[in-house]
């Protein structure tokens, strides 16, 4: 198991448990472990952004300073959404990237996620080897004094490129739809304006005016509320919110409901599915996809096929086998169609250009979608890890699962980015799916908290 990268990079309290020491180390040894093919009179190139975090910035020189103690290059972005530099890190062919966000954590968080030369989140062995230098005894990697150092160049027009990109993947203007965009006070906050006008959209937006302090504080894609009662006040067709750092979608319908990745996933699956553009008639998702996305989508003759929990593993099995949508139900939409990495301003583009094409609304266009009640609790732990190390919290599934038979679903995982259980149940009724999730949290929290 990795001791410092959970399921989306290296992820903790800014200052405290993710030092500018640790910043350091990971630009250093990251660095070199991205960039070591490169041969001695190349110039290896990393991009480095972040979002709107107050601890940005200081995370963000003691990173860079590691990657220049070993020679590299670096093109700074600066605020930019994660997927912004996913795409611009195969633009600009580049060795590597590095967003410093904590995503749609709160603000006292944040992270540091790695990508690779083709965009993509690392492999567990690459984050391994660069554990083991992190650990190591002795730090034996190169430190050039004069010549060899790295040096840093300012890429802010990163941004513009960026926008063009995903401007281009909508064939026509998404006029006649008025929608409300919540940018979560994070990353795309001073893209989604931009990007939209171009679209031709007819937009208002709120939580575009970040202060350091105020990102996802109770806006964005795990805060819909007042994006809901936004919508419904304007009269508008849809909203859209992003996390902090824009990697996710979550939608509001025409009267206010939320519209998670499931549904998304299905209105766009469903879309292409009808247009022959469905690759294998297939949509990849995790465990944590309601019950009712599946049925849904089998009857369409669409195919659900599911992976452990995080979008990296989503993009895994997606490029195995030659699949072009997948997602979470938290929001993370994959077209690789377009892009590589989930999107959640690609993704509310493509969300809308259905609604233009086929003349329906979201409630329209989801009416065959019949959910399963499900309840989440997240538990705060001591050692999320440990959980199975305690037979009351084994048997208490085993009982609740035997009760459940084919009629629902219990879920039970550690979290990939703080230290919390994750008690997730569907069910016939919503009523049922309580009791189940209660008496399973109820000894959790009695044997861990």
């Amino acid at each position: 198991m990795l001791k410092y990268f959970g399921t989306d990079g290296v992820r903790g309290e800014a200052n405290k448990s993710l030092t500018p020491e640790m910043a350091f180390k990971l630009g250093r040894t990251g660095g070199y472990i991205l960039t070591r093919h490169k041969k001695d009179d190349e110039q290896a190139k990393v991009l480095v952004s972040r979002d709107t975090r107050i601890s940005g910035e200081m995370l963000e020189y003691s990173l860079i300073s590691g990657l220049l103690s070993v020679g590299i290059e670096v093109l700074e972005c600066g605020v930019i959404t994660t997927p912004g530099l996913s795409y611009l890190v195969r633009a600009q062919g580049a060795d590597a990237g590095v967003q410093i966000s904590a995503s749609h954590n709160p603000v006292e968080d944040n992270g540091i996620k790695f990508f690779g030369s083709d965009g993509l989140k690392l492999s567990d062995a690459l984050e391994e080897e660069i554990e083991k230098l992190i650990d190591a005894t002795e730090d034996t990697l190169p430190r050039p004094s004069a010549q060899g150092l790295g040096t840093v160049t300012d890429f802010q027009e990163g941004a513009s490129k960026y926008l063009q990109f995903l401007e281009n993947t909508v064939p026509e203007e998404l006029d006649g739809i008025k929608v409300v965009l919540d940018g979560a006070n994070g990353a795309a906050s001073h893209l989604v304006s931009r990007l939209f006008a171009d679209c031709g959209v007819d937009f208002t937006t709120i939580a575009t005016h970040p202060n350091g302090l105020n990102i996802n504080d109770q806006v964005g894609a795990t805060h819909t509320e007042k994006l809901q009662e936004e919508v419904v006040k304007q009269g508008a067709q849809l909203g859209l919110a992003f996390d902090g750092d824009a990697d996710r979608c979550i939608a509001v319908d025409e009267k206010g409901h939320e519209v998670d990745g499931d549904h998304i996933m299905y209105i766009i699956g469903s879309y292409l599915h009808e247009q022959g553009r469905l690759k294998h008639d297939t949509i990849v998702t995790t465990v944590m996809s309601n019950l009712g996305f599946t049925k849904a989508l089998e009857k369409k003759g669409i195919k659900n096929v599911r992976t452990q929990v995080g979008d990296r593993y989503v993009s895994e099995k997606m490029w195995e086998n030659g699949y072009n949508l997948g997602g979470e139900q938290s929001g993370h939409v994959i077209i690789s169609d377009y892009h590589n990495t989930g999107d959640g301003m690609l993704t509310g583009l493509q969300l809308m250009l259905v609604m233009k094409k086929t003349g329906k609304s979201l409630t329209e266009l989801l009416a065959d979608f019949k959910e399963y009640p499900q309840r989440l609790i997240n538990v705060f732990v001591k050692d999320k890890n440990s959980w199975k190390q305690h037979q009351a919290i084994l048997d208490v599934i085993a009982e609740v699962e035997q009760e459940m038979g084919d009629n629902g679903r219990l879920l039970v995982r550690p979290s990939g980015t703080q230290e919390m259980l994750r008690v997730m149940a569907e069910g016939p009724t919503q009523e049922q799916t309580d009791q189940w999730v209660d008496r399973v949290v109820e000894v959790v929290k009695k044997e861990m908290a």
